[in-house]
């Protein structure tokens, strides 16, 4: 299975070590099979470190957790388990790893997730109602390796492409600040929350095998719209 992994940096040797201490699963390695969940992911840390988002593309093979015999746990769907589960490992009361699980699989718990589930803790809704309230929201999905055995069953996969892209966006990027008189700043977070950024960072649409002039001029249309 393709999974993905959204930052301002491609990650070919992952450390463990440099996760955050208390998100969803736990801390570990997160990638998601929606490549749009690691596009946005990457947009916002590029735009707040002022650097370009990159999506490291993985082959995640799922056979390995088996035949090792590792600890597997999947979440379908929202569930009061999957509710208790996110509310344990966010509990920064509770020492980190808050669970024995190699890889953990599920929902994300997204800022709306989460003042949800803050709404619930607080009593102002019952469990029931904040189950009903999320099986109503965008389907979401990550994955979380949270050991180091776990990480064998991911191979990086090479991207030829990416340094001809960096350079097509500071192309694109610098002919916005000319045409449109604005910061690099502003023509770069226009450019990354684009409609045509997203689907150069998608192989599978071949924009990005088309001239950057071309490119351009889409992407002109798209923000004069």
């Amino acid at each position: 299975m393709k999974v993905f992994h959204g930052s301002d940096t491609r990650i070919e040797k992952i450390d463990l070590a440099r996760g955050k201490e208390h998100p969803d699963f736990g801390r570990g390695f997160y990638v998601t099979r929606v490549r749009g969940h690691a596009h946005r992911r990457a947009v916002d840390i590029a735009l707040a470190n002022r650097t370009a988002p990159i999506v490291t593309e993985y082959e995640y093979n799922e056979v390995y957790p088996v035949n090792m015999q590792l600890q597997v746990k999947q979440f379908p769907d929202v569930s009061e388990e999957w509710v208790r589960f996110v509310i344990m490992n966010r509990d920064m009361r509770i020492a980190q790893p808050a669970h024995s699980y190699d890889i953990v699989e599920g929902p994300i718990a997204n800022d709306w997730v989460t003042y949800q589930i803050r709404r619930y803790q607080k009593g102002k809704i019952t469990l029931e109602q904040l189950i009903k309230a999320l099986q109503y929201r965008e389907t979401t999905h990550q994955i979380c390796f949270c050991t180091p055995e776990s990480l064998w069953a991911l191979d990086v996969v090479e991207d030829d492409t990416r340094f001809d892209q960096e350079d097509m966006h500071s192309l694109i990027i610098e002919m916005l600040m000319n045409e449109f008189n604005i910061t690099e700043m502003e023509a770069t977070r226009r450019f990354y929350r684009s409609t045509v950024f997203a689907n150069l960072s998608d192989t599978e649409t071949d924009l990005y095998k088309q001239p950057w002039q071309q490119i351009y001029e889409i992407l002109k249309k798209e923000l004069q719209k």
